[in-house]
C-alpha cells in the first residue's frame, strides 16, 4: 500500500512535467492511506507495537490485573465488532447505491471502503482471538512483551 501511495504523490508531483494534467491522484493516495491504516491493524495488534498505557493496570493486584485486562479485551471485541459490522454495512450500501466519489474520475465508492471494511473486519477476529486467551489463561496482559523475552535469552 505504501508503494501505491508514493506512486500516486510522484505522479502528481511529477505531473507538471507531462503534456497532461494529473487528475485525483490526491483523492487516491487518500484511499490508499486508510486502507493500509485499516489493514495494519490486526497484524500491528499481533505483534504487540500497539500503545498500551499501563500505568495503573501495574500497580493493581494479580486478581484485578486479570479483571481489567478481561474487561478491556471484552469492551475491544465489542467495539471493534460495531466498527466492523458498520463498515461493512457502508461498503454494501455504497454498492447497492452505486454510489461514486465526487472527483474527476468518479471511482465507486465500494472499492476503497471494501479494504477499509477487511481490515476492520481482520481487526477484530484478532482482538475476539485476544479475547479467547485473556478469558482462558491466567496471564494479566494481553501479549507478553517480546522485548522482554529476548533480553530474557540475551541475558542482557
Amino acid at each position: 500500500m505504501f508503494v501505491a501511495i508514493e506512486f500516486w504523490i510522484l505522479y502528481q508531483l511529477g505531473g507538471q512535467f507531462l503534456p497532461y494534467i494529473p487528475r485525483s491522484a490526491d483523492e487516491f493516495a487518500g484511499y490508499c492511506m486508510g486502507a493500509s491504516a485499516f489493514l495494519a491493524l490486526a497484524y500491528t495488534l499481533r505483534a504487540n507495537e500497539h500503545i498500551r498505557v499501563t500505568l495503573i493496570v501495574d500497580r493493581l493486584g494479580h486478581k484485578q490485573q486479570q479483571f481489567t485486562v478481561r474487561l478491556a479485551a471484552s469492551l475491544a471485541v465489542i467495539l471493534s465488532g460495531y466498527l466492523a459490522w458498520h463498515f461493512v454495512k457502508l461498503t454494501y450500501v455504497s454498492w447497492k447505491l452505486n454510489d461514486l466519489s465526487s472527483g474527476l474520475i468518479a471511482l465507486p465508492l465500494w472499492i476503497p471502503q471494501a479494504a477499509m471494511a477487511l481490515g476492520a473486519t481482520v481487526f477484530f477476529i484478532a482482538l475476539l482471538e485476544s479475547a479467547f486467551d485473556a478469558w482462558t489463561s491466567q496471564c494479566t496482559k494481553l501479549h507478553e512483551d517480546r522485548h522482554e523475552e529476548a533480553i530474557s535469552v540475551d541475558g542482557r
